[in-house]
């Protein structure tokens, strides 16, 4: 099959979700299919991260990413219908790129990854409502976005000091509602990743039919990892993710002000490593805190993941699955984790995982598992025999089973 994949950003290097989630499932598909990306580029993208996209895809068409002022997301904030994610990624550049290649090339599937790439939808209807053969429209759903508005207005509600943060989040979910609910009615089929999620895009549009497509790991890609690349010290806590992004900076915040201190009360010389590109300003503080590492863009993830003594999860919000969990697992790390870090995979606390929702709880947890090799080693190995079930090449098939529902809605 011919497939245009349009996606929010270069998915090369894969070193947080979206682009990890989109990588591996352009990698899979183009083993087996045509593959044309289109996608935005930031200025940290380098011309040699081109390279392992073009040696996969037919094609790779790229535009620079737009760029928008605080005073113009506060204008469409408080004039717009469309949330926040509607327009984040308007660009007459790449609507120009996008009907160039439209008007060139025939495709079977145009599969839009993530909200973010929906407002180009009524672009691709222009461009293809007269053909004798229109491409399937898939709509791959990154995260039900709607609850993860809702829930980070119910972390941030309470809090006086995250009061202009809960009432942006109040009025995005609201129009998350109603914006997502319009995207899912203009393919014809829509993936979500996780049971949780499918069954939130359809409390939103009646009847509605979402295939469950799972984030995925490369299980041989953290397997090949062979340990020599740097130690931690011994009772090292590792959180990776994207630290940008609301949810993951509440996780650290909350972890490192009302969980540590805890931890440290009776593991002295405990460390919280906080990994991963883009660290947010309200972290900057902690970088004056000792124990607390905050590491910012690193090339690999897997050292400090394999020299963990534990990986933490300390989610209060947010929505779909997390990556994170998968990479941990793949690498036979004991996980504790608050419940919503592991919403969507069908876990036990205890067996896989150790769930922890309240700050003392959260903390026991950690400074039992420091206590208790035995238990960590079990921990480690069931929850990497529950990640084999998610590599990327069962995930890829269930993509392309997709590729033939028609919209029933």
């Amino acid at each position: 099959m011919r497939l245009l994949i349009l996606a929010p950003q270069l998915p090369y290097p894969p070193h947080q979700g979206t682009s990890l989630r989109n990588f591996n499932l352009i990698t899979g598909l183009a083993s087996r299919h045509r593959v044309h990306l289109l996608c935005f580029t930031t200025p940290e993208h380098t011309p040699s991260d081109m390279q392992p996209l073009q040696e996969i895809c037919d094609a790779v068409h790229t535009v620079p990413q737009p760029v928008r002022t605080m005073r113009q997301r506060l204008w469409t904030t408080l004039t717009s219908p469309r949330p926040d994610m509607a327009h984040r990624l308007v660009s007459p550049a790449f609507q120009r790129l996008l009907a160039h290649v439209l008007t060139n090339q025939a495709f079977d599937v145009v599969e839009i990854e993530g909200i973010e790439m929906t407002p180009h939808l009524r672009a691709i209807h222009e461009h293809t409502e007269a053909m004798a053969t229109p491409p399937r429209l898939v709509f791959d759903d990154h995260n039900a976005e709607y609850v993860l508005q809702k829930r980070v207005f119910e972390s941030d509600v309470w809090r006086p000091r995250h009061a202009l943060g809960a009432i942006y989040s109040f009025v995005q979910w609201q129009k998350l509602r109603r914006y997502e609910a319009w995207a899912c009615r203009q393919v014809d089929a829509v993936a979500a990743v996780s049971d949780e999620d499918a069954a939130a895009l359809q409390r939103i549009v009646r009847g509605l039919q979402v295939a469950v497509v799972p984030n995925g790991v490369d299980m041989a890609y953290y397997q090949a990892f062979s340990g020599g690349e740097g130690t931690l010290p011994p009772h090292s806590l590792v959180f990776t993710g994207k630290m940008d992004f609301r949810p993951n900076v509440d996780a650290v915040l909350w972890f490192a002000e009302h969980v540590l201190p805890l931890i440290r009360s009776r593991v002295p010389d405990a460390h919280f490593y906080v990994v991963g590109q883009r660290p947010h300003r309200r972290l900057e503080p902690l970088r004056a805190q000792p124990n607390v590492v905050i590491t910012g863009r690193v090339p690999d993830t897997r050292p400090y993941i394999a020299n963990a003594a534990l990986c933490v999860v300390p989610l209060r919000s947010g929505g779909g699955t997390r990556l994170k969990v998968l990479e941990a697992m793949a690498m036979r790390r004991a996980i504790v984790s608050t419940t919503v870090g592991c919403d969507g995979f069908p876990v036990t606390s205890g067996h896989e995982v150790v769930l922890a929702d309240e700050p003392g709880e959260f903390a026991d947890r950690v400074v039992e598992l420091l206590a208790d090799d035995e238990q960590r080693s079990a921990l480690g190995e069931a929850g990497f025999h529950f990640a084999r079930q998610y590599d990327w090449s069962a995930i890829v098939p269930r993509m392309e089973a997709i590729y033939s529902v028609k919209r029933e809605t």
